[in-house]
Formats: C-alpha cells, structure tokens, sequence
C-alpha cells in the first residue's frame, strides 16, 4: 500500500528538497531554502485550496509569539477577575519560571476548588496531525494531572443539528458521513435542492487530512448529465458556476417557511409518497393537521410562504412537481440551523425528503450538511488512523460549546439543554489550547466581559489572536510545518507522514512539550507521557493501522518505511449508503437509533420536553432578530473563503483577499445606492452589540436586504477601554447575537443578525490585529 503518489521530491536542481506534510485544507510538500518557504499542492488533487499558500508569510510573521509571557496585571496582583484582560501589557518570562508559575496555579486551582472550576477550551482545528491533535492533547493533560475539567459538547458549525438528528434520523455521523456521497450524485440524481448551498469554500476543508477536493468536479458530472441543481440561498456564491443552479434568492432565515410550503403542494395535490410515510415514518398525520392549517387556522400553502420569503407563490409550486416522481435529494446546510429557531430547517428538511418518498435511494433523500465539510459524502477507510487517547475525565458537568460566555457571567444559573435542567459551573481557570473563541463566538464585547470574571485565562498560541491577547499566560507553540506528524482522515485514504520543515520559531514548543512539563510539576508525568517521546508515539499511533492491513491481508509496512516514503494508501469501504439504505430495504431487521426506530415526523420525546421554542414537529416560529428601523438589513456572517476559520488571516492568501486591510463585504447596489455608497467604499455596519468597519463590493450575486461579511477576520478593537469598541477589522461578530437556538440545543446564532450600514468618511484607524502587544520589564 505504499505504492501511491510520493509525495517527497528527491529529484536534482530547483525542485529538490521539498516535504510531504498535510493541512485540513489539502496535503501538500513544502521547502525551506534561503529564508524562504515554497508550497506546493498535491499533484493527485484535481482542486487544489488556495489556502496552502498562507503558510509562507505567516511562517515568521510579526504575529508569532516568540516567548512564554504573563499579563503584567496578573503578575502584579496574582489570579483573580480583572476587566484588563485584552488592554493589558505583557511581561516576557523563561519558560522554567512560567512553568512554574503555571505548575503552581494549576494546582492551587485543583486543590481549592476541585476540577470542576477548570474550563478545557479547545475547538480541535489547531493541526490535521492525529498526535499534535490540541483537544486531545489538552483534554489528556487535564484528565491525566488534574482528574478531569469541564468540557463543552457540539460545535459551533452543528450545535443545533448535532442533537436534533439523533432523536429523528439517528446516528449523526451515519446521516453526514455514510448517506448520500459525491459519487452518487454525479451517477444517480436528478435534482439537488441545496438550502444555504454547497459552498466550495466549505467543502476544501476538513478536521483530519485531505488528499483530493472531488465537489466542483462531482456538481460538474451530475450537471453535464442533465441534474438539476437548484440553490435556496441569499447569495448566488453558495453553489459554484459548475453547478450551473437555478437561483432562489429567499430571504434570510425562511428556508423553513418554503419547505413547509413545498410540502404542503405535494400533500394537497396528493403527489407526496403516501406508503413511504407509512412504513418509514411516525407523527405524519399529527403534523399532517398542522401543515394543512387544521391546528392554528393557517395553511402552510404556497402563497402563505410567499409572504415570508421573497420567493414567488408559482415558483414554489412549480418547485415542488419538479421535484415529485425524480431522483431528488434534499441538502440543508450547517448555515441554517446557525440562527434563531435552527432546529426548525433542519428538521423540515427531512420531512420533504420523506414526503419525498427518497430517503436511502442511491443519489436522493437527505443529505444534511453534504458540501458543508470536506469530509462529508465520501467512503470511509476500511482500516482505522492514529487517535490518541484522552484519557477518563472525572468530572461529568459539561456546557453546549456556545454557551461559554453564559456559563462565565452567570455561575449557578440555571439552563434547559436536550430534555433537562443543568446548572452552569462556577469555573475560575480556562485552558485554552486550540481555538479562537474571538473568531466563532458571538457578541465579542460580551465575551470580553466574560472573561474579565475569570481567576486565571491560560492560552496556547503559535500568534498573537485576540484570544492570546485577553490571556494571563500566553504560551507560544509551533506551527503544524515545525513539527512531526501523520496526518489522517477518517473518510480520506492517504495517509500522510507529516515531516517538518523548519525549526520551531523563537521558543516555541509543541503542546505535548508543554504538557509534559506541567504533568512533571504535578505529579503526572508517566500518566500523561506514559514515557514516550514523540517519535515513539507516532510508532505506538501507527500500529493499528498497520496491523489491521495486515489482518486484512494487505501490505502492511513497518512505521519506518512508511516515514520514509512520505505516504501511503488506505483502502475504503464501498458506497453503500449506510444505515439508512439498509433501513430502506429492510425496516424491521435495520431500525433507526431514534426512539420509535423510524423516521420521526413527530417526536414524542421532543414534544414531551415541553420547549415552546422547539416544539414536536418542524414548525414555522417568528424570530426576535427581523430588520426593523435602526437596523434595517440582514447580516449573513458566513465562513470565509481564504483561510479555515481565523487561522493564519496574517497569511498572504488571507491578507491578499483584504481591501485597505479590512476584510470585504458584498451588498446588493440597491442597498448601496440608498446609501451613498459605492464599491471599495470603506462601510460601517453597526447595531446596539457594537460596530466594525470592512470593505465593500457592491454587487448583484446577493438579495437586496441583505449584507454578506464573513468570519475570521481578527478581532481589532481601536479603542480596548470603552465597553463597546469599533473594530476597525471587519469581525462580524461584534455584532451577532449570544443566545441560543432553542432550549432544545443551545447551538449558536451567528449566522444571521440585523445591522444598519453607512460608508465610512472619518479617519480610517490602522489595523493592529497582526502587531504583537506592548511588553513591559517584570
């Protein structure tokens, strides 16, 4: 199995001396020479990401943390809450005299409060390496030399979704991951109905390794062979030209409102699937009486939801017989269920692949989140990857991921998540090694304040992002090119031997170096080490993967001929479509997991929970954040296109993607027009959350209404002393809304919110997001 594509280059003259290594935006090989580093892409990647061409500048840019420093507030008055935090100026220290320091808080922290007061803050995308994976590396630490930490369950990308599917469709991974693939869309569909889109900006990354971006090429087949795409979006981007999709520019936030509306013309016309409802399904005819208007009075018809999401009554009809009697699969992407009531579209969105009558054929029915993720619609290896152990945690209390700010300005307040009534801990240190929370949470300027109630904030950082900056400790770690690895997916089958590139920038240290020093200071070093270096962990990681080929009967190489040949193929298991092909054939040998063991229409259990905000079926329910006077637009803040998240937006594919050093909105020229503005304009977009400034292109590819602004950008506030700063960098989520979808599952809002826009005439700040803060002597 080590007869793939090599990815090392020992060939004489210019090309020599490149290494394999991987990304979750793509593997890639990679050379330092001259001061200088050179990216190259995979040569079996038919889509290469651009993304890979942040690494050079961001490799020893100005932004690196070069040194362990302390907060000088913290250092002067020792732990304990301080509205400092991100204002505050920074004290260099040696690494034995933080470590130290650190050791000793740590275990001040234990011993007084147990635990259960410590936060373990990671958000798992520091590294596509399986070792210097930052959550299992944190997440071993606190288990192994504190006895466990409070943890965060979801994610911000799918906190909505992540507890609804299980309760209506089953397994979350088996309906994301093992259900409708990119091979059976460019073979079998007829009509791809993408709500929010398939964005290839989203597709090109994933948690783990990727090795071939197949998405515009899959859209591209299936259209060639006469599939339909149709796109249900804001914005005409969400499907790329190869698609070659009918737009339906609806308004934000009202997919839910059209599905119910397509729905309710398939049952009217009685073009809905009445058999497939009644074998595979339960609760039809309770929501039946809601859809047809017998509960409340209002019949979800095509006209009814005209009025609510721009999209024309005939347009939704004619929708809807397209779609009858074909080879259909219903999309619904993680941006929707970003957003008051998430739950909802997510929900409905399996009810028309039902009513459908497509769930589990080859290339139709559901296939929540496919594009959203790079490693969703793909086979699955046959053998496993490296994982690394996190160890027991002892401490059972746990928050929804979004809800942090909540747990840190509202100790012992109580809250509803999935059916119960928890309590937020009372935490006094957060240990944050992986993440950004400045980038994905909402409502920075709370979050500020969040942190400001904190004992002690510990950060592990490669640059100094907001987050590093709010810190008491900063401690500098290495990039992922200044280390060794293997990266793996689960879903991608070369598995690559990560080999470094250069040497670690300043002082910088891997996280398990770190670890393995505090775990000396408390007592735990053989637990969390269990006496292994580096090298030997990636030997120890390697071998139930090798072993299993060999079970199998494959070539299995020993760990050191795989290091030397820089990568090596896995086999995949088939494209069979996964649990729910297998209930489709056969129901009662292949249940769902859901609690009736079918597809739930109606679900006691959630009905039982008694959440006016989720009730027991998909329901159209108002939302709180509409435009109204003051902030009369939509604001879609979306996933950026030239970096993951906010990782390396120092990056020179990152900062290329920038007008005057802000990040770009788009608005409609409508929306310009009225007022004053014209594209490159510098705007201000604000609301009673706070402000930021961006640059703006006007154009027609997004509805009137409606102001696009992705993630990412650093937060930059130009002044840290007032309570609600301008940021002059253009992060939208000083202006999102930090409350939760439903009782149901507390997944973030922050897709949609509401803002005013002006163009921008004062003098324009300079961006400070990438200078590293003022030090001071100790």
């Amino acid at each position: 199995m080590t007869d793939g594509i090599d990815l090392r280059d020992a060939t004489p003259g210019d090309d020599a001396g490149f290494k394999p290594h991987t990304s979750h935006w793509g593997v890639f090989s990679a050379r330092w020479r001259d001061g200088k580093l050179d990216v190259r892409p995979h040569p079996g990647d038919p889509d290469p990401n651009g993304i890979i061409d942040n690494f050079p500048a961001a490799l020893r840019h100005r932004a690196r943390i070069a040194q362990p420093m302390v907060r000088k507030g913290w250092l002067e008055r020792g732990p304990g809450p301080d509205d400092r935090r991100g204002r505050d100026e920074f004290v260099p220290m040696s690494w034995d005299a933080v470590m130290d320091l650190l050791g000793s808080e740590l275990a001040r922290v234990r011993d007084k409060h147990g635990p259960g007061a410590v936060f373990g803050g990671s958000y798992g995308w520091a590294s596509a390496g399986r070792f210097h994976h930052a959550q299992s590396q944190i997440h071993r630490f606190l288990n192994t030399a504190l006895g466990g930490y409070v943890r965060s369950v979801n994610s911000y990308s799918s906190g909505a979704s992540s507890v609804l599917l299980p309760q209506i469709l089953g397994g979350y991974e088996e309906i994301t991951k093992r259900n409708v693939s990119w091979e059976q869309i460019a073979e079998h569909s007829d009509i791809v109905l993408a709500f929010g889109g398939m964005a290839l900006k989203n597709s090109m990354v994933a948690g783990g390794s990727i090795s071939e971006h197949v998405e515009r090429g899959a859209m591209e087949r299936a259209s060639a062979r006469g599939c339909e795409f149709v796109l249900v979006s804001p914005l005409r981007s969400d499907l790329p030209v190869a698609a070659r999709a009918e737009w339906l520019g609806a308004i934000p936030g009202t997919d839910t409102a059209l599905m119910l509306a397509l729905v309710h013309t398939l049952a009217v016309e009685g073009r809905h699937d009445r058999d497939f409802l009644d074998r595979y399904t339960v609760g039809w005819p309770v929501f039946e009486r809601y859809l047809l208007g017998a509960t409340d009075g209002q019949p979800k018809d095509a006209g009814w939801a005209a009025g609510l999401t721009g999209v024309p009554a005939e347009t939704i009809r004619s929708l809807a017989h397209r779609l009858h009697g074909r080879r259909a699969v219903i999309v619904v992407s993680h941006s929707l269920q970003r957003a008051e009531h998430g739950e909802q579209p997510v929900w409905m969105g399996a009810v028309l692949a039902a009513a459908l009558g497509q769930i589990g054929l080859p290339g139709g029915g559901y296939a929540y989140a496919l594009g959203a993720i790079g490693y969703y619609g793909r086979r699955y290896n046959a053998v496993p990857g490296p994982t690394l152990s996190q160890a027991r945690n002892g401490v059972a209390e746990f928050i929804p991921v979004a809800r942090i700010a909540d747990m840190l300005l509202n100790p012992g307040t109580q809250y509803r998540y999935n059916g119960q009534t928890k309590t937020y801990p009372d935490i006094r240190l957060v240990y944050w090694a992986g993440g950004n929370p400045f980038h994905h949470h909402q409502d920075l300027n709370r979050l500020r304040k969040a942190f400001g109630k904190l004992d002690t904030l510990v950060v592990h950082e490669l640059a100094w992002t907001a987050t590093a900056r709010h810190a008491d400790i900063v401690l500098p770690c290495t990039m992922t090119l200044e280390r060794e690895d293997i990266g793996c997916s689960s879903n991608d089958p070369l598995m690559v031997a990560m080999h470094p590139v250069v040497e670690p920038y300043g002082e910088a240290r891997d996280d398990y170096a770190i670890f393995s020093g505090l775990a000396e200071r408390l007592g735990a070093t053989e637990a969390f080490t269990e006496g292994r270096t580096v090298r030997q962990w990636l030997e120890y990681l390697y071998e139930p993967t090798r072993t299993a080929l060999a079970e199998q009967g494959l070539p299995a190489p020993g760990f050191d001929e795989f290091w030397t040949a820089g990568s090596m193929m896995l086999p995949q298991l088939p494209d069979d479509g996964g649990h729910l092909r297998k209930f489709r054939d056969d129901p009662d040998a292949n249940p769902l997991t859901t609690p009736s063991g079918k597809i739930e229409i109606f679900s006691e259990t959630i009905a039982g929970y008694g959440e006016p905000d989720c009730p027991g079926h998909p329901t159209w329910l108002p939302r709180v954040e509409v435009p109204r006077p003051g902030t009369p637009m939509f604001l879609v803040a979306n996933q950026p296109a030239t970096r993951l998240h906010s990782q390396l937006d120092f990056g020179g594919h990152s900062t290329d993607s920038k007008h005057r050093g802000r990040e770009v909105a788009q608005m409609h020229p409508t929306d310009a027009a009225a007022r004053g503005i014209s594209d490159g304009d510098i705007i201000k977009l604000f609301n009673e959350r706070g402000a930021c400034l961006a640059g703006v292109r006007v154009t027609e590819d997004i509805c009137r209404g409606v102001i696009q602004l992705p993630t990412g950008a650093w937060y930059d506030p130009v002044d840290p002393e007032d309570d609600n700063p301008l940021c002059v960098h253009g992060n939208p989520n000083v202006l999102t809304r930090d409350v939760g979808t439903s009782a149901l599952a507390q997944g973030c809002t922050g897709q949609i919110t509401t803002v005013e826009v002006e163009r921008f005439d004062g003098n324009l700040p300079p961006i400070q997001a990438f200078e590293p803060p003022v030090t001071a002597a100790a």
